[in-house]
């Protein structure tokens, strides 16, 4: 996620920078900072470790003087803990050219290594620096002299050193850059991450979303994958990444700032569930190929050779993470890979059984839910190595862990866990891919399968998202139930515990999720003439199974509605369905889960319920 602002007008410029990252504070709070260029062309520079607030009172203490050009930042960590070195923006070794940036330099360590070489000297931990070195670099190649050239005249310098630098890079990204030396433009581009413009009267403005600006301007253009801005006070060009020149329509939003803030989506939660997509696809670049090599072992410190050593897998985590790690289960134990998955509050004595050769896969969105924190220090004191899946830099659990793997997902602001359920999960099936292929349990032909079945998962997911209005109908005729089964088996079992309970943190009724072949063992005893019960029936071994025990269901009254896909429907019979894209059996909960968080949602909304901060929740439990 991050936050981006730019700016170029008579305004004061860091007061429009910091009035902007206030308004995207919500896309990241590890830190932030403002760039401008003052009067004197210098470069005025101010970053703190933190929020908003505490950069506004920096500047207030040393305001810069006859800035009307500048760029800002609010900060979710990815490459570098959350820190003010590590805060945007970043320089060059001259300290004038100065770059903000969201997203995933993917060959940032290729860059860096050839930038040391040639003399750069590096402040930070970040991948984004890469890019204000590159930008010196190609700068020199031009053989720029600053000092004999007018501001007017380097414009075009700027701008062909810029997109030569955008070239150069790989990975996904939004960035913004300002040159000292040129003070009369902003330049931007964009690569799979969110980036427009906004246009106003003698100035310009530059954000990650419309809302950083909407108090000065409605009239926006958005910038697609592969294009350029030059943004001055008086008019923005658009460019290609091959300098092709290309025009644009402006576009007037309707929206508040508020719902702009949800890229005008009603809730957080439903913003969120639509991000699946673009965060199972972070979560999976450049970690995924050569599957079974040593690819994550620059980023994780976890190698082939050392996964070859261990014979035990054992998941710890919370709520969410504790069904993502049992989805995690599974997918280990059809590899052949003995696999435990257990609620880090209950841990302690398993903790002191395990043997040395377990990975402990601990997994938590914020890095700092306490008993995860706990269960991982008793199982370290037993000796056992323990890999952190996690979507925040920084976080306690990354310093106490052997290994970590970060989910890339941005910030989740809606307490019930969507997006960074996906992305655990994406993050397991990596993990489990490469355990599988550096094992020799899947052959060369068969790890590159299912590297490619991974990677169809995001566009699967978009499908999947597009049901989102047949989803709601049946949501609809069922939100004054106060009762709802969820069933389902084998890999899909743990999607039917997180159906159930996302329905019961956001609507507030009372749900139960249970294996399908328990409903004999008692809980077929609850079931009432129209009472609903969702089951989770994609195409697999288990689908006969399924089929009876929905039969059973509707036998005692049930209202069945039933997830399937295409080839599943035909064994099926209920009152409703839900038909999702075809995928493998193994991939299936990436998909299974996302009508049961929209289902919920539309319950909930019905409801009238506080959707983004259900009641007795908090989005990260810090205490035991």
């Amino acid at each position: 996620m991050c936050g981006i602002t730019g700016y170029i007008g008579d305004h004061k410029t860091t007061d429009v920078l910091i009035d902007g990252l206030r308004r995207l504070e919500y896309r990241g709070y590890d830190s932030c900072g403002v760039a401008v260029v003052d009067a004197k062309n210098e470069l005025y520079l101010r970053r703190v470790s933190g929020r908003v607030d505490a950069l506004d009172e920096l500047v207030a203490q040393d305001p810069a003087k006859g800035a009307n050009v500048g760029v800002g930042h609010t900060r979710w960590a990815t490459h570098g803990a959350p820190s003010e070195d590590n805060a945007h923006p970043h320089t060059d070794c001259s300290g004038r050219v100065v770059v903000v940036h969201n997203g995933i330099i993917e060959n940032y360590l290729d860059l860096k290594e050839k930038l040391l070489a040639s003399g750069h000297k590096f402040k930070s931990e970040t991948d984004t620096e890469v890019i204000a070195h590159l930008m010196e670099e190609k700068l020199k190649a031009l053989h720029v002299q600053e000092k004999a050239m007018r501001a007017d005249m380097l414009e075009p310098v700027f701008f062909e050193a810029f997109r030569k630098t955008v070239g150069d890079l790989k990975g996904s990204f939004a960035l913004s850059m300002v040159w000292a030396s040129c003070p009369a433009m902003v330049l931007t581009a964009r690569m799979h991450s969110p980036l427009v413009v906004g246009l106003g009267k003698g100035e310009n403005f530059i954000a990650s979303d419309v809302s950083a600006f909407l108090k000065y301007t409605k009239r926006v253009i958005f910038l697609n994958d592969g294009e350029m801005a030059a943004v001055k006070k008086d008019g923005i060009d658009f460019y290609t990444f091959q300098g092709k020149k290309v025009s644009k329509e402006a576009v007037t939003i309707q929206w508040d700032s508020t719902m702009a803030e949800k890229g005008g989506y009603k809730h957080f939660m439903l913003k969120e569930i639509h991000e699946q997509s673009e965060a199972v696809e972070n979560t999976l670049r450049g970690r995924l190929l050569p599957l079974g090599g040593d690819v994550l072992k620059a980023e994780t410190g976890l190698a082939a050779a050392a996964m070859k050593g261990f014979s035990n897998i054992q998941f710890i985590a919370c709520g969410t993470a504790y069904h993502a790690g049992l989805v995690g289960r599974g997918l280990f134990e059809n590899f052949g890979l003995r696999a435990s998955a257990d609620i880090a509050s209950e841990f302690t004595d398993r903790a002191k059984l395990m043997a040395k050769d377990t990975l402990v896969i601990a997994i938590s969105q914020s890095g700092e839910t306490a008993d995860t924190l706990f269960a991982v220090r008793e199982a370290r004191s037993a000796g056992a190595k323990v890999l952190a899946i996690t979507n925040t830099v920084g976080s306690t659990l990354t310093r106490e862990a052997d290994y970590v793997l970060q989910t890339h997902c941005g910030p989740e602001i809606g307490v019930a866990s969507t997006k960074a359920f996906l992305g655990q999960l994406a993050a397991i099936y990596l993990v489990a891919g490469h355990f599988a292929a550096a094992r020799g349990v899947l052959s060369a032909t068969d790890a590159r399968r299912y590297a490619e079945d991974l990677l169809k998962m995001p566009r699967l997911i978009e499908e999947t998202l597009e049901l989102e209005k047949d989803i709601a109908k049946v949501a609809e005729a069922f939100s004054h139930s106060e009762h709802f089964l969820f069933i389902s088996r084998h890999i899909n079992f743990p999607i039917a515990l997180e159906g159930a309970l996302k329905i019961k943190e956001i609507s507030y009724v009372h749900a139960e999720g249970y294996a399908a072949g328990e409903m004999k063992h008692g809980p077929i005893a609850i079931i009432y003439k129209g009472m609903p019960l969702l089951a989770v029936a994609p195409s697999g071994r288990a689908l006969e199974l399924m089929a009876g025990n929905i039969e059973e269901a509707k036998a005692r009254g049930a209202d069945v509605v039933a997830i399937v896909d295409a080839v599943s429907r035909k064994t099926v019979k209920a009152s409703r369905y839900i038909t999702l894209p075809q995928a493998g059996e193994l991939f299936t909960p990436m998909l299974t889960v996302i009508p049961l968080q929209i289902f919920a949602y539309y319950v909930a909304l019905a409801k009238k319920c506080d959707i983004d901060k259900p009641r007795n929740l908090a989005k990260s439990v810090t205490v035991r």
